[in-house]
C-alpha cells in the first residue's frame, strides 16, 4: 500500500472552516476504488494545523487519485487557504491498512 501523511498549516482566518472546505474532496477520495482510508485530524498544539492520513492499495491507485478531477479542483483552491507549503511523508508498505498495536489492548 501507499501510505501518505500530509501536514497542512492553514491561514488563521480559514482554520475554523477548513474541515468543511475539504468535505467534498474527502468524500470523493474515500469513494475512489483504490482508497483504503483518508482521515483528517487537528493538532492539539496548533489550532491552524491539520494532518491528513491517507492510504491507497497501490502506486497505480495513488496516481489515479492525483489525476482525478476532485484532486485537481482541491489543488486549485487550497493555495488561498494554506499558510505554508504542506509537509508530506509518502512511503510504500507491505501491509494493507491498519494493524493491531501489540503493546496495548483494553483491560477486561
Amino acid at each position: 500500500m501507499i501510505f501518505i501523511a500530509v501536514r497542512f498549516t492553514i491561514r488563521p482566518e480559514y482554520s475554523e472552516e477548513w474541515l468543511n472546505r475539504v468535505q467534498d474532496f474527502t468524500r470523493a477520495t474515500r469513494n475512489e476504488p483504490g482508497n483504503l482510508f483518508f482521515d483528517w485530524s487537528r493538532s492539539v498544539d496548533n489550532p491552524h494545523q491539520f494532518v491528513l492520513l491517507e492510504a491507497f492499495e497501490s502506486a497505480e491507485a495513488g496516481a489515479e487519485h492525483v489525476n482525478s478531477e476532485h484532486f485537481k479542483t482541491a489543488m486549485a483552491w487550497m493555495p488561498e487557504l494554506i499558510a505554508t507549503t504542506p509537509e508530506i511523508i509518502n512511503v510504500e508498505l507491505e501491509q494493507r491498512g491498519w494493524s493491531a498495536m501489540a503493546e496495548l489492548s483494553p483491560r477486561g
